[in-house]
């Protein structure tokens, strides 16, 4: 199992608009029903900070979410809003959690 924690922040003006898009790649994501994929989206007291958490049970997997149009036009639109802080990427390794894993 692979997971990845992503962090950015937005202007505030784009807060909504990001919600937005996020909300609609994880509904795409809801519709493929993929059971090796997990994915959620959160957002930090400071109103403007993302945390996206993603599982993937194999880099095949993980494919699926990066070639999802949904989900190109979210980072593009992300990375075109004048970002306060760029993308932090960090792979997680899994030690123990009360859902079943993806292994």
């Amino acid at each position: 199992m692979k997971t990845v924690k992503v962090t950015y922040t937005v202007q505030p003006s784009f807060v909504e608009q990001n919600k937005v898009n996020v909300a609609t790649f994880i509904n795409d994501l809801k519709k493929l029903n993929n059971p090796n994929l997990r994915y959620g989206a959160f957002l930090k007291e400071d109103g403007k900070t993302f945390v996206h958490i993603s599982s993937f049970k194999n880099e095949d997997v993980q494919k699926v979410l990066f070639e999802l149009p949904s989900f190109i036009e979210f980072q593009k639109q992300r990375d075109n809003s004048g970002l306060e802080l760029e993308p932090q990427i960090e792979t997680l390794d899994h030690i123990a959690t009360t859902a079943p894993t993806l292994d």
